[in-house]
């Protein structure tokens, strides 16, 4: 706890320049990338931000990462005052923060004994056997938010990923605030030997096709704003969005190839009839 000699400096005293200067002279004994986040004040003005990037450009850095703190996503960089010392009491050693009726923490949840949720039917093309989505909710001052997703398939190729998704997601669930951008990326993800055609439109993966089915749930639940389907049993729109509806293939599917939706199933193979793809062949 004693005083640093001032040889020492720590990386929130040092200006936005300063950092770029040490990635600039050390980069030289990196063979390949740098990863160096360069800190800034909330208060930085746009103009003082871009010039960041020139000077990074002017220095000849490989990259420039940079972090701005916020209210929504926090620092990178705390130090802890006196008054946040922690506690005894474990419910009381998760402070809150609001930000426009958010509730983001400081500490991810503890999982109670017993959670309502719902479990989701999906089928991609590409899979014989069905894909089971099962997300589990909690209630937080009223409000009915996504705490954690399991997901599950007879298909063994999918379990490495799986597993890390569901760990990834629910971590980031129990953490709180606005979640869901998770949606938004796993929409995003385009597979590159290409999606499928489900229900009229076109699918770029199967992560997308998970992302529209917690997007689903989330819409049902009231998490986001959206038609929520009444009652729990049938959920016939929301499983037009994320169950057996969504993920029933049209007979024309999207070629990896030459990318024409053309790719139909014959005798037990994917093959394209505007060009000479086969998956088997």
């Amino acid at each position: 706890d004693a005083p640093l000699p001032e040889a020492f400096i720590d990386a929130q005293t040092l200006d936005p320049a300063a950092h770029l200067a040490m990635q600039a002279a050390v980069q030289d004994y990196i063979d390949s990338a740098v990863s160096k986040t360069i800190n800034l004040p909330a208060s930085i003005s746009f103009e003082a931000f871009k010039e960041i990037y020139a000077q990074a450009y002017d220095l000849g850095c490989k990259g420039c990462t940079t972090y701005r703190p916020n209210a929504i996503t926090g620092a990178v960089l705390e130090v802890a005052s006196p008054s946040d010392a922690q506690p005894s009491d474990p419910v009381a050693r998760k402070p809150r923060r609001e930000a426009e009726g958010v509730v983001y923490m400081s500490e991810p949840l503890e999982r109670p004994e017993v959670l309502p949720g719902q479990t989701y039917k999906l089928r991609w093309p590409e899979s014989d056997h069905a894909i089971y989505i099962t997300l589990n909710d909690i209630i937080q001052d009223g409000r009915r938010r996504p705490f954690e997703i399991f997901i599950n398939s007879k298909n063994m190729e999918h379990y490495a990923w799986t597993l890390a998704l569901t760990r990834m997601i629910s971590a980031v669930f129990r953490r709180g605030g606005d979640v869901s951008f998770v949606v938004e990326e796993l929409k995003a993800v385009f597979d590159p030997r290409g999606g499928s055609w489900m229900k009229g439109r076109y699918v770029p993966s199967l992560l997308a096709a998970i992302g529209e089915a917690i997007e689903g749930h989330m819409v049902e639940i009231g998490f986001l704003p959206g038609t929520a389907v009444e009652g729990t049993g049938e959920q016939s729109k929301l499983a037009a969005a994320a169950g057996d509806d969504l993920a029933r293939p049209t007979n024309l599917r999207q070629c990896p190839k030459c990318g024409a939706a053309s790719l139909i199933r014959q005798e037990g193979c994917d093959v394209c009839t505007a060009c000479t793809y086969s998956k088997c062949g």
